[in-house]
C-alpha cells in the first residue's frame, strides 16, 4: 500500500533557486550530456518535480548524502529546497562534479559539499539520510546505506516498475523496515523510505 507524499508549502526563494538551477542545467546540457531532457518544461517535470517530492520524506535534521548525484538529481534540488542543511553530493564523473560545483556556487548553497570520487572512496560523516536516483539495484544501495547511516538514519530511493522485485531480492540479504510512497510524477514509480537497515544475520 502506497502512502501519499505530503505537499510542500509555497516558497518563492526555493522556486527562484530551482529556476536558476534549471537554466544552468540547460546551458551545460548543450555541451555535456547531463540529462536526456532538452527543454525547460521537460526538466521541470521529469527531473526537478520528481526530485523535489523527496523533500517532505527527509528527516528534519542531520546531514544528507546523494550518491551518484549526476546533474544534482535529487541532491542539488534537495539543497535548493533546504539551503541550511549539510548535503554531500558524491559523483565520480569529473565533468558532472564540475557542474555540481558551479551550480552550488551559483545558487549560493554554502552547506553543499561536492565529492568528485567513487562512493567506496568517499569519506562522509554519519548521515541522517541517503538518497540515490537511478544509480543501482536496491541491494547495492543498502550496502552503501548500512555503512554510512547514523543510528536511526534512512534511505530514500525512487524506483520504477521493478520496486517490488528489488525489495524481494534485497530481503534475502538485508533486514529493513519499508515505507512506500506514490510518486506524483510517474504513476508506475514508487519512492521507498527504508529504515533499520542491517545485513541479515546481524
Amino acid at each position: 500500500m502506497k502512502q501519499p507524499i505530503p505537499v510542500l508549502q509555497p516558497d518563492p526563494g526555493r522556486d527562484a533557486r530551482l529556476g536558476a538551477y534549471r537554466d544552468l542545467l540547460l546551458r551545460w546540457n548543450a555541451t555535456i550530456n547531463l540529462v536526456a531532457a532538452r527543454t525547460a518544461a521537460d526538466i521541470d517535470r521529469r527531473h526537478i518535480a520528481d526530485s523535489l517530492q523527496l523533500v517532505p520524506l527527509l528527516p528534519a535534521e542531520g546531514p544528507i548524502a546523494d550518491l551518484g548525484s549526476g546533474a544534482g538529481l535529487p541532491g542539488l534540488v534537495i539543497a535548493a529546497a533546504l539551503p541550511d542543511r549539510e548535503i554531500h553530493l558524491v559523483e565520480s564523473d569529473r565533468r558532472k562534479a564540475a557542474f555540481l560545483i558551479e551550480a552550488s556556487g551559483t545558487l549560493k548553497l554554502g552547506q553543499v559539499r561536492i565529492h568528485p570520487s567513487r562512493i567506496e572512496d568517499t569519506t562522509l560523516p554519519p548521515l541522517a539520510a541517503i538518497t540515490a536516483r537511478a544509480l543501482a539495484a536496491l541491494e547495492i544501495l543498502l550496502g552503501h546505506a548500512a555503512e554510512r547511516l547514523a543510528p536511526g538514519g534512512i534511505g530514500i530511493f525512487p524506483k520504477g516498475r521493478t520496486a517490488e522485485q528489488e525489495l524481494t531480492a534485497a530481503a534475502a540479504h538485508w533486514h529493513f523496515d519499508t515505507e512506500r510512497f506514490a510518486s506524483r510524477t510517474d504513476p508506475e514509480a514508487t519512492i521507498l523510505r527504508l529504515s533499520e537497515i542491517r545485513r541479515a544475520g546481524h
